[in-house]
């Protein structure tokens, strides 16, 4: 897959550090953190109110929640889920911009198949130049450091 952009997409000349696989990596753990104790409220709520009857809605739940908070802190906080954000980085399309709603939801599916045999997906960013995930592939993203100069892609 090619991340440059193509001609006619929106470039902007400014130059982004792209975020280290450790600051991913401990941004993906305070965020699964996160989700997991949203997860546990929402199979809580759903037992409650629905009883044995909702173990369709627990399993919906179990995809909708991890899901649903990417989609949201992607597209409406700049980038950055409270775990991208306590370390400094933020999600961006791979011309500079925000990523969107669809490109949010393909990047949180994304999270999935990345995950598949025995987490490929995210080791692949150890050995690509740009430190992309398959789900940044999927999606067209980068993770880039809010600040710095060190290895810089220009976008």
């Amino acid at each position: 897959m090619d991340e440059k952009p193509k001609i006619g997409e929106s470039v902007t000349s400014e130059h982004l550090e792209l975020a280290g696989l450790s600051p991913r990596f401990l941004a993906l753990i305070i965020d699964g953190f996160l989700q997991a104790v949203a997860l546990v409220l929402a199979i809580v709520l759903v037992g409650l109110v629905w009883g044995n009857a909702a173990e369709f809605l627990i399993q919906f739940a179990a995809l909708a929640v991890p899901i649903g908070y990417n989609w949201y802190f992607w597209t409406r906080r700049n980038g950055q889920t409270p775990g991208k954000f306590a370390l400094g980085i933020r999600v961006v399309k791979v011309d500079g911009s925000q990523i969107g709603d669809v490109d949010a939801v393909i990047r949180a599916i994304g999270y999935q198949i990345s995950s598949l045999v025995f987490g490929l997906g995210y080791i692949w960013a150890i050995f690509d130049k740009n430190n992309q995930t398959w789900h940044d592939k999927l999606a067209r993203t980068y993770v880039v450091r809010k600040h710095g100069e060190r290895h810089t892609v220009q976008v």
